[in-house]
C-alpha cells in the first residue's frame, strides 16, 4: 500500500508560478512512475506530466515549455514547478504513483489562476 499527499496549490494571478509537491509513503521502494494529472470543472482528469524512476519525463503539448516534472528518489518525492500560469490551468492537481502495477491517487490540490 502507498500512501500518497500533495501540497503546494493555492491562488495564483496570470503569468505567476506555483509549486506543487507530492510525497509517498508504504511500499516506496517499489515505486516506478510518479506524476501529476489535473481535472479542471466539467472536464475529464488528463495527465499533466510523468516521470520515471530513472528519471524520463513526459509532458502535455499544453505546458511543454511552461512545467517542469522533478523526482526525489531518496525522499520519495515528485514535484511540479508551474511558471508561465495561465487561467486555463485552473483545476485540481493530482499526484499519481505506480508501484508493483497497482495505481494509487492523492486526494488533490485547487489550482487557480485568475486576476
Amino acid at each position: 500500500q502507498v500512501h500518497v499527499v500533495e501540497s503546494g496549490g493555492g491562488l495564483v494571478q496570470p503569468g505567476g508560478s506555483l509549486r506543487l509537491s507530492c510525497a509517498a509513503s508504504g511500499t516506496s521502494s517499489s515505486i516506478n512512475i510518479m506524476g501529476w494529472y489535473r481535472q479542471a470543472p466539467g472536464k475529464e482528469r488528463g495527465v499533466v506530466a510523468i516521470i520515471s524512476n530513472l528519471g524520463s519525463t513526459s509532458y502535455v503539448d499544453s505546458v511543454k515549455g511552461r512545467f517542469t516534472i522533478s523526482r526525489d528518489n531518496a525522499k520519495n518525492t515528485v514535484y511540479l514547478q508551474m511558471n508561465s500560469l495561465r487561467p486555463e490551468d485552473t483545476a485540481v492537481y493530482y499526484c499519481y504513483v505506480m508501484a508493483r502495477g497497482y495505481s494509487y491517487w492523492g486526494q488533490g490540490t485547487q489550482v487557480t489562476v485568475s486576476s
